[in-house]
Parts: structure tokens; sequence; C-alpha cells
């Protein structure tokens, strides 16, 4: 049994789905499917169950020893989110008492965190899981400071010498888009936002670049395919020696421009663009650019491509926003 925390989200569905193509059997769902159409996201999978938050720990107890492995993707997400306190219960505290639990009985976890981490990336963007790296980190919302918090106390018990699940590994996610992040609304990806305004041949809207080193459109992202997330995710499981945190990006950071010309390009559309003022209440906490540094990962032996931008965008957009069936 592998139990998915957030399996009805965008990261957490396309596990779902990498695995159910892997052959992988005994997939238990942790989410709220709420009112809409976020069903949908997991609709295509073999599942053996699917349970509300509240009743996680009921069934990991009573699955003790049956339980190959918990990927925990479930969180408040939000980089705007304003309720720490709720921030608090969903990111920290249920991430460290999952960590207690596979500790326990014995249970392999991977585990999101965020390149949110990073804040304005000032220190760069590596990896490095030593609590001195991690101390020199900043990170700029609720959302990463929450993120940073678990790395950093699973790295404070790693350096005592503290009992660790058989496998373990915490994932810093850069920018992720693909399909079945419909239900996320403002936190979509720009991909989705922007791609009926595309179809219809645009204008699109960018930010302007209110920092004189970028142009308009130019500040850069490391932008990932979240079917190369799900495939990190199915080599760590197998691959058991693995431990660690690892970024997961591409290791190439490109511009907002580049992706808007590709969701164009993708439409088989000439580029449309317009620039807008970056809100003035993210103005200051805005990052002008990311990129994961990818070596650790590469260094643990993950030895697959990552899709490029190009062809990553144009998998969304014609198998996926384009099809009658956006979902995976």
């Amino acid at each position: 049994m592998i139990v998915v925390t957030g399996g009805a989200g965008f990261i957490g569905s396309n596990i779902l789905a990498q695995l159910s193509e892997d052959g992988q059997t005994g997939l238990v769902v942790c989410d709220w499917l709420e009112t809409d159409d976020k069903w949908r996201n997991i609709a295509g999978c073999q599942l053996e169950d699917v349970i509300a938050p509240e009743a996680l720990f009921d069934l990991l107890h009573k699955n003790a020893g049956q339980i190959d492995a918990v990927i925990h993707m479930g969180a408040i997400s939000s980089t705007t989110e304003t309720d720490v306190d709720l921030i608090v219960r969903s990111n920290i505290r249920l991430t460290i008492d999952l960590w207690d639990w596979c500790v326990a009985t014995g249970t392999r976890l991977i585990y999101a965190s965020s390149a949110a981490t990073y804040g304005d990336g000032d220190t760069g963007f590596d990896d490095d899981m030593t609590t001195s790296a991690l101390a020199q980190l900043k990170p700029l919302n609720a959302y990463g400071w929450s993120k940073h918090f678990v790395d950093q106390r699973i790295a404070r018990h790693l350096a005592q010498g503290g009992a660790t699940p058989p496998q373990w590994s915490g994932l810093k996610f850069f920018n992720v888009y693909g399909p079945n992040e419909y239900h996320k609304g403002g936190q979509k990806s720009v991909v989705a936002h922007i791609h009926p305004d595309a179809r219809g041949g645009g204008p699109v809207k960018l930010f302007k670049s209110h920092n004189p080193a970028y142009q308009d459109g130019g500040q850069l992202r490391d932008f990932v395919y979240v079917k190369d997330c799900a495939k990190v995710v199915s080599w760590l499981l197998d691959t058991p020696s693995v431990n660690g945190l690892f970024n997961l990006g591409t290791g190439e950071a490109r511009s907002f421009k580049d992706l808007a010309t590709a969701v164009f390009a993708a439409l088989n559309r000439q580029p449309n663009i317009e620039y807008v003022d970056t809100p003035e209440q993210i103005r200051d906490k805005y990052q002008y650019f990311t990129q994961a540094r990818m070596a650790r990962l590469r260094a643990a032996g993950y030895t697959e491509d990552f899709t490029s931008l190009e062809d990553g965008v144009a998998d969304y957009v014609r198998t996926y926003l384009e099809a009658d069936d956006s979902y995976r």
C-alpha cells in the first residue's frame, strides 16, 4: 500500500497517474475532493481507497506494517495565504507527525518541500541540507517558511544522529506546470492562465519588470513539467537506497516571454503579448530569477532527461488544454 496525501491535487494526482501507469497497486488517496471537478484528477487512476485527511492517522495505525510508503504532497500551497496558524497545522505539524510515524513503523517517506524556501535567491539555489547552509535561507512568505521549517528540523535531527525512516526524501519543487492544476484558481501556472487568451490570438498579459536588470517578460524561472516530477517520485520508490533533500527543477532558467511564446507556438499562432504592472502587494517579494542546482539528484543516480520548456508546453496544450478531456 502507498498513501499519497494531497493525492487529488495537482502534483499528487500526477504522481498517482504515473504509479498507475507503472502498474503499482494499493494506491490510497488522502485528500478533500470538495464540490468542484477536482475528483476528475484521480478518476483515471487505479485506486485502493480514498480517505479524508482527518481519517489519515486512523488508516495509518490500522494498516501499519502493510504500508510501503507515504508520499506527502498535502499542504496549504498558496504563497499568499495569510492564516499562518492554518499553515502551521497543515504544513508543519502534519509533516512532523508523519515523519515520526514513519520512523516508528519503518515506513518510507517522500515529502514536498519547495523552491520558495530560497526566498529572493540571493544565496543561490543549492539543495545543501547541512544546518549551516539552511540557516542562510530567508523565505519571503509564510508558505516558504513552513517548508523551510520542516527541512531545518529534519537537518537538525540528522545532525544529532536521530532515527529516520528507512528511506526519506524531501523534494524542493520549482515552477511546476501541467495537467490537473485546474482547481488551483489564481495559483495555476502561467500556461493555464494565458491559454484561453492565446487560443483566441491574444493578447496575453505578463508582468512588467520593475528591476532594471530584467526586461519586461525577461524574469526567469526554472519551469518543470509535472510529468517529470512524477517520474522522479517513481524513481525514488524504485531506488530505496536514496535519501536526502533534492531540488526538483530542470536546471535551466527560462523567461516568462519564452513560456508565453511556447504557448502560442503550440497553438500555431504568432505571439501577442502585453505587459502590465506587477501588483504592488507582491512587488517587493517578487522573484526575478530561479534555477535549480540539480547536481545532487544526478549524483544520487537519476539519469532521465527533463522535458524542454517547448516540448512540455506543447504536450500540455495539445494533449490536455485543447482536448475534450483535459485530465491526465
